[in-house]
């Protein structure tokens, strides 16, 4: 059976499923422009089978062709992106600072 992963907007969070078992999740909060990765899960039994790389990749997928960007708090997420600079360009970057003492 495939993995499929999708976005469920009502729950802030995109799901990993095999048929109808939930693998995984990765949580967000939506803002304006920006989507904040906050949470990871894999279900136990399916850790160790690259259901959490795929269900980031698929988040940043669509968050990429939504336009928008990502701030990964998820310590996973962070890792992934980190491994993956072809994803770099959906990474939100905070203006410079034009504070001066």
């Amino acid at each position: 059976m495939d993995l499929t992963v999708t976005d469920v907007p009502d729950r802030s969070r995109y799901e990993a499923r095999f048929g109808d078992q939930v693998a995984g999740f990765a949580m967000y909060k939506l803002a304006d422009r920006l989507v904040v990765l906050t949470h990871t899960e894999v279900d136990p039994q399916f850790e160790g089978q690259g259901v959490g790389g795929r269900l980031v990749q698929a988040a940043l997928d669509d968050v990429r062709s939504r336009g928008l960007h990502v701030l990964p708090v998820c310590p996973f997420a962070k890792a992934w992106l980190g491994r993956h600079q072809d994803y770099s360009d959906v990474v939100y970057r905070a203006p410079p600072s034009r504070v001066i003492d």
